[in-house]
């Protein structure tokens, strides 16, 4: 069966109205670009990079917060964001040990193609560990690779691709093949969308709407273990609010990762970053929402419903899109399996 999403087989996760695209790119501005790099038998990996909009974020840098669920990964510039509440520099993610290598490049991009030299500047760079399928250590993104996927994203786009593209092309998801996936939803005036790596879990967690696929559906063979363990949960919203409470935003991501049935091991790297293009303001968010002004942070429990039903979904269609790949030594990591899915979820909902 050709890989859709999961909206395009007929179930729909959540109730809230998705964006035009249901993708993270639906907040006006935003841009995501893949390179996906396949050489021989041992490389499959990539980069993403994702641009909150088309300019010199250093000169205009936005709002932005980092929330970790468990710290075991390799990450490059959360601690500036952490403490000073904003993003100036595209965000980018990648397979693990490129993650010094794309940070390095970042820096060079805004001398070589911006024309600019900052006095100092925070590379912001996630990864997950793809190391079942691709060489680790060959740490084959290249400066070429880096400055392609900041343009694609910086020009704009659609809907995103999805599954094995860019930094998602090496990984798994609960056993199944993982990767890039996206999703989004309108919270009246304003727009929340979020986009995964997803490289976490064990098949016999996988949950999809309630249905226990992961211990009913059958693959060729048994997943063997996998060096992955980790998801980067990418959040964007247009509402003009400030990183505490983008950090809010942040942290309900976990909500929708625990709803597919991850627990976080301790040998996990769980990240969200979340900011915001400040398109909307809050004024024209609680009228087109009939709220009063509010005493406390009440107006954003759309929001954070929006922040959950999108990532629940956007870790789906990134295994509903994901195909099954062959690469290091040999190993393969199978494509969830469709038809079996969605006998299965016909059965669960059936008997609801």
């Amino acid at each position: 069966m050709k890989r859709q999403r999961i909206r395009d087989m007929g179930y729909i996760p959540g109730d809230m109205e998705t964006g035009k695209h249901n993708a993270i790119t639906d907040v006006e501005g935003v841009g995501v670009g893949h390179v996906t790099v396949i050489e021989g038998n041992d490389i499959r990996t990539g980069v993403t990079a994702i641009t909150p909009h088309s300019g010199n974020l250093y000169e205009d840098p936005v709002p932005a917060a980092v929330d970790i669920l468990n710290g075991f990964g390799k990450t490059v510039g959360l601690s500036q964001v952490l403490f000073e509440g904003r993003i100036e520099s595209p965000i980018m993610l990648t397979e693990t040990l490129n993650t010094y290598r794309v940070a390095d490049v970042v820096i060079d991009y805004y001398v070589d193609i911006m024309g600019y030299k900052p006095r100092s500047l925070n590379a912001l760079v996630g990864e997950t560990n793809g190391g079942y399928l691709t060489d680790n250590f060959a740490r084959s993104i290249s400066r070429e690779h880096v400055y392609e996927a900041i343009e694609r994203a910086r020009k704009g786009s659609g809907r995103p691709g999805e599954g094995s593209v860019g930094a998602g092309t090496p990984m798994s998801g609960y056993g199944f093949k993982g990767g890039i996936g996206t999703s989004s939803r309108k919270v009246g005036a304003a727009t929340v969308g979020v986009l995964v790596q997803l490289n976490c879990g064990r098949k016999e967690d996988l949950t999809i709407l309630g249905a226990p696929i992961g211990k009913k559906v059958e693959l060729p063979s048994e997943p063997e273990k996998s060096p992955g363990n980790s998801i980067m949960m990418i959040v964007a919203t247009d509402i003009d609010i400030e990183t505490r409470l983008l950090w809010k935003l942040a942290k309900r991501t976990t909500l929708g990762l625990a709803r597919t049935g991850t627990y976080s091991s301790n040998g996990s790297g769980d990240y969200a970053i979340s900011f915001t293009t400040k398109g909307v303001s809050r004024d024209d968010y609680l009228e087109s929402m009939e709220m009063g002004d509010p005493r406390d942070d009440g107006f954003l429990s759309p929001l954070y419903k929006g922040v959950v039903e999108s990532t629940e979904e956007a870790i789906i269609n990134a295994l509903f899109m994901a195909e099954t790949m062959t690469g290091y030594r040999g190993n393969t990591r199978y494509a969830l399996p469709i038809d079996q899915t969605l006998r299965v979820m016909d059965r669960f909902h059936g008997e609801e």
